[in-house]
């Protein structure tokens, strides 16, 4: 074991870095506390960490003081916690000139071995170190880390590539600030089209859709696999299997326990209400499927009402899709929850006493208010009537004087009683989030 890790640290050090995809994420990184990098798998969660490690080489941090492992690495199996602490003394015996400054230790996938969570607390504590963790969302979820790290530890959450970070893979320039003239905008628009049909993740970049297709079924069987069916030992994999494919094929849609406990009534499958409320739970902490609650200051109507349900890619979508069409409603609106998901932590649907809803209603850090309504398209008369009437008694009710209303390809400013409200292809809505903090 002493031998591999030595070569695993000599390995780094001469390692160049591959070209990446900057993400637009930053860590915290706070004084005495350990980032925490999570998400679902192939999010790009250790290209993040060559990202990091990048913008300190680019500030002048000598390599010599950065230690990055993969610890998934079959080479260090069976690794145990008894051997971790030949990691700094390894380390330190080959640069002793380290310890005059800081340190940064980055360990990836560190999950993968037991009692890890001494290890890191006593290195934290005895060392000058900053440390950084990333970790499969099913053994390194962010309430675990509080318990095992004891409040000493940040969680930074990673998704599929955004809008703007897809464009920025597939280098389109996106002049900040500036309205594209109509042959940008067409592209744009025909991009965004691509992205609600392909998804954002990664690997899956500029793949042949056969086996895009395939290489995102092969993600979702190993989270059922991994992350839920072997993590909490469920023997009853059938209304698991279940609930998925509808979560999947009613994406942005409400849901209720009770109604799919009589759907599997109905259909001679067996499993107990409380068992399907924990196996949505499950889906959610492996960042699978969110759950969006309707905004109320009553804790019991938060609970009793339907949740709303999104999946963490649209791409994810087609790929599990049973309908020959895309739903290009229900893809935008899932794309819209996904870009307000990665910048607020507060995210509901609202519904005003009259029994009308409104898609999003989202609150910043410092308690600001924005009312979303979603609409693939504003031309029908019908739809344009229920969207605005939606919006504005919602605007009534809650005292907002500004709205969005986020179409695929429909632009319009328009004031209204109740007050303003602005009309945004979707492409502009998504982009315009760079550069404001309620776009």
């Amino acid at each position: 074991m002493e031998t591999i890790l030595e070569q695993l640290i000599a390995n780094f050090q001469e390692q160049t870095l591959s070209p990446f995809t900057r993400r637009h994420v930053q860590l915290p990184w706070l004084h005495g506390k350990i980032d925490t990098v999570i998400g679902m798998r192939r999010t790009g969660k250790t290209w993040f960490l060559f990202q990091v490690i990048s913008d300190l080489l680019a500030k002048k941090t000598p390599k010599q003081s950065i230690l990055y492992l993969n610890l998934e690495d079959e080479r260090l199996h069976p690794m145990t916690a008894s051997d971790l602490h030949l990691i700094p003394d390894i380390y330190f015996r080959r640069y002793p000139q380290a310890r005059d400054g800081l340190c940064i230790f980055l360990f990836d996938e560190i999950q993968n071995i037991p009692g890890w969570e001494q290890f890191v607390r006593r290195l934290l504590d005895t060392e000058k170190i900053h440390i950084c963790l990333t970790g499969s969302s099913a053994k390194l979820l962010s309430r675990e880390i509080a318990t095992s790290l004891r409040g000493r530890s940040l969680a930074t959450e990673i998704f599929p590539f955004s809008f703007a970070e897809y464009l920025e893979h597939n280098e389109i320039n996106t002049e900040s600030g500036r309205r594209p003239g109509a042959g940008k905008r067409s592209l744009l628009e025909n991009q965004l089209n691509a992205y609600l049909f392909e998804g954002g993740f990664p690997e899956i970049q500029n793949i042949a859709g056969e086996y895009r297709i395939r290489i995102l079924q092969d993600y979702l069987n190993v989270v059922i696999l991994r992350d839920l069916v072997e993590r909490y030992r469920i023997s009853n994999i059938v209304p698991l299997r279940y609930m998925i494919r509808h979560l999947m094929n009613a994406p942005a849609s409400l849901f209720s326990v009770n109604k799919f406990y009589n759907a599997l009534k109905s259909q001679s499958i067996s499993c107990g209400k409380n068992t399907l409320h924990e196996y949505l739970d499950y889906l959610s902490d492996a960042y699978l499927f969110f759950q969006v609650y309707i905004h109320s200051r009553s804790e019991r109507a938060r609970m009793v009402n339907p949740r709303k349900i999104y999946v963490i890619d649209t791409g994810l979508i087609n790929a599990c899709s049973r309908s020959v069409r895309p739903e290009w409603g229900h893809l935008l609106e899932n794309f819209v929850f996904m870009e307000l998901r990665r910048l607020y932590d507060t995210v509901e649907y609202y519904k005003t006493e009259s029994g009308l809803e409104v898609d999003f209603l989202v609150t910043d850090m410092h308690g600001q208010e924005l009312l979303i309504q979603v609409a693939a398209e504003m031309e029908t008369p019908a739809t344009r009537l229920r969207e605005l009437n939606a919006l504005v008694e919602a605007m009534k009710e809650s005292g907002l004087r500004k709205a969005t209303i986020v179409t695929l390809n429909h632009e319009e400013r328009m004031e209204t009683e109740a007050g303003h409200i602005q009309i945004l292809p979707a492409w502009l809505w998504a982009l315009s989030l760079k550069d404001s903090s309620l776009a």
